[in-house]
């Protein structure tokens, strides 16, 4: 009985073994002689709308170490180096301090990772060298072909593959992919018996993303941005460039600014997109809002006239204009405080807009919450608490104090006004596909709500277009379109004396164009500015939005007024006639990823973006009008993604 018994056991554990748990063990047993690895998936590309990469991974490689096996050789006189000979050696070919990898070669461990993102060329170096236990994993590493061409709105990616700032970290889910893994034998001798158990699962790449910023227009911003900083030395300069009807980003830019490949050398401070967090207190600027407000309530008309001696007095203070100390504006009219830019003038129409009723304009227009843009690090601005406003509060907010905004806050409502009375939420990815090109979604414009009606948007448009014409902003003016602008010159508060500083200013310029059918709206912001021969918005924006619109304007074949005056010079019996290309003779004939330069010769700027977007090719430019000069010439052979550099100029007889 007692056998019999046994045996029943004995039998009935093999049962439960083999049978009933058969397939658990089996997959214990894998997992012991397996180590799973995992497979990061490949991040997907950033182009802009034109089709040009703006960011893309390549691969790289991680080198790691067993310093256990490396000391075990070394003692054994297996392998004749030192530690400290290898630490040299691979210190040398990765620029890093020789101690720093000796410290990880003496540690009590089978693996450790000596450095991250090698570059190729550097892991066949590596390798020559035949050092026991020091190998390669495959990473990958995020590039920016463009260097800091909008760094702050592109943001960065860390070392695990993910993006933690900027575009790069709002859209991390659908660039970064799916994940795999691949099962490694780790006993070569059962190889023969787990070949056909083992699997993996494959990684999938992240999906790729079409942005609404246009290069083209991008260069523009960022050869303003460069021109600005050196000029003023200011602490900081930010131009966003917007398409008023939709609400689609077209540029956005700010300095200082970095190269996102490299940015383990800045500060966080200097990563930020300041076009979506900076909160500021606008200035004049802001007097398009309260004008639209006043109009929209009819409690002010263009030809209604205020009493503006200078000085209006607001218990506890004494409100003036940027001018007061030059001349009373006497009684001008709504209009003409608007061209003056008089804070004595908009300071009695919000008295006479009210509290609440500003307010509920204040929340329309978008102020105090986010716009909704799709880019990581946007903040929401700060309205006073409406319970606590007083008359001073509320004559101050007329004129862009006392409240903080944030410049995609800003053009967003400005461009409302700009479109007709509409509110879009803005956005900057216009569409996602998978790696085949598959599209997986298209953004379109969002209207968030109707703020001001289209009458009222086409009397501020007029009354901007004023501004630009015979007022503050005259240096924005343009031959043959119209600009409806607003500047801009705020007071910083002095932190030391909670007081606003009489020597440290905001300087901005906000317009659009052309006014009648609007197709860019420009916001340009200049904080502290401490060079450049003025602190005015006017003086130091205007001639830089000018140069955006102006150079869009051209990029978008525009032409100007029919009854524009005439700016270019014939001698007589000679006449301009427009230069065409001509047929190119190739230097050579290209190879793989190669391509010939064309021939832009009379193109207009939009002409030059479509040729050379065809040939995958890039450009810089400098001047306006019509191709004249190009580097390199048409026919020599490049490699795709070359920067051509074009120059543009009036047309004239002598260079007919």
């Amino acid at each position: 009985m007692i056998l019999l018994l046994a045996v029943t056991l004995v039998l009935a554990r093999l049962v439960t073994l083999q049978i009933v748990q058969a397939a658990d063990l089996k997959a214990k047993g894998i997992e012991r002689r397996t180590s799973d690895k995992s497979l990061r998936p490949e991040r997907g590309i950033i182009f802009d709308t034109q089709g040009n990469v703006l960011a893309q991974s390549i691969p790289v490689k991680e080198i790691y170490a067993n310093p256990n096996m490396l000391s075990d050789l070394i003692v054994k006189k297996q392998f004749k180096k030192t530690k400290e000979d290898v630490a040299n050696e691979l210190g040398s070919i990765l620029d890093i301090k020789p101690q720093d990898i000796l410290d990880k070669l003496n540690k009590n461990k089978s693996w450790i990772s000596l450095a991250h993102q090698v570059d190729i060329n550097k892991t066949d170096e590596i390798m020559a060298l035949k050092i026991p236990g020091v190998g390669l994993n495959e990473e990958e590493k995020r590039v920016y072909p463009m260097g800091n061409f909008a760094a702050s709105v592109l943001g960065i990616v860390n070392q695990a593959g993910h993006g933690v700032e900027g575009i790069e970290s709002y859209y991390d889910k659908e660039l970064f992919g799916k994940p795999g893994f691949q099962s490694q034998e780790q006993d070569t001798r059962a190889r023969s018996i787990l070949d056909a158990l083992l699997q993996g699962d494959p990684s999938r790449p992240g999906n790729s993303i079409t942005l609404t910023l246009d290069s083209t227009i991008q260069y523009l911003v960022e050869q303003q941005l460069d021109n600005l900083q050196q000029t003023t030395k200011a602490n900081s300069v930010t131009i966003l460039a917007m398409d008023p009807k939709t609400g689609r980003i077209l540029g956005m830019g700010s300095r200082p600014t970095f190269d996102p490949t490299d940015y383990s050398e800045v500060t966080p401070e200097t990563r930020r997109n300041l076009a979506i967090g900076m909160s500021y207190e606008p200035g004049s600027v802001f007097k398009i809002i309260t004008g639209s407000a006043a109009l929209e309530e009819g409690v002010v008309h263009p030809n209604d006239t205020f009493s503006d001696p200078g000085y209006l007095r607001i218990p506890p203070r004494i409100i003036t204009n940027w001018d007061s100390d030059q001349k009373p504006h006497g009684n001008p009219t709504f209009t003409k405080g608007m061209q003056l830019s008089s804070n004595v003038v908009l300071a009695q129409v919000g008295m006479s807009l009210r509290k609440e009723s500003f307010y509920t304009y204040l929340k329309a227009f978008g102020f105090g919450s986010k716009t909704g843009i799709d880019i990581a690090g946007e903040e929401s601005g700060l309205l006073l608490p409406q319970d606590k406003v007083r008359d001073i509060d509320l004559a101050t907010m007329s004129f862009g104090q006392s409240n903080s905004v944030t410049p995609i806050q800003l053009l967003s409502a400005i461009s409302a006004v700009a479109n007709g009375g509409t509110l879009y939420r803005p956005y900057i990815v216009d569409k996602i596909t998978t790696p085949d090109g598959q599209l997986v979604e298209q953004q379109k414009p969002t209207p968030v709500r109707q703020v001001i009606t289209k009458t009222t948007a086409q009397q501020m448009t007029e009354i901007l277009e004023q501004v630009v014409a015979d007022g503050t902003g005259q240096l924005a003016k343009i031959p043959g379109i119209n600009v409806a602008g607003k500047t801009g010159t705020a007071q910083k508060v002095d932190p030391q004396t909670g007081q606003y500083s009489p020597t440290d200013f905001i300087a901005s310029f906000a317009a659009y164009a052309p006014a009648e059918d609007p197709k860019i709206a420009v916001l340009v912001i200049i904080d502290s500015p401490k060079e450049g021969g003025s602190h005015q918005g006017g003086f130091l924006g205007g001639p830089r939005a000018k140069a955006i619109i102006e150079g869009a304007m051209q990029y978008y074949g525009l032409p100007v007024a029919k009854d524009t005056e005439s700016t270019v010079t014939i001698s007589p019996g000679n006449s301009a006639v427009r230069p065409s290309p001509k047929p190119v003779t190739p230097e050579r004939s290209p190879v793989g990823g190669e391509v010939i330069v064309p021939d832009l010769t009379g193109m207009t700027m939009r002409q030059v973006g479509d040729t050379l977007a065809k040939s995958e090719l890039h450009f810089n430019f400098t001047g306006s009008g019509l191709v004249n000069r190009q580097s390199p010439q048409a026919g020599k052979v490049v490699v795709k993604g070359t920067t051509i550099e074009v120059n543009f100029s009036t047309l004239t007889a002598e260079n007919s």
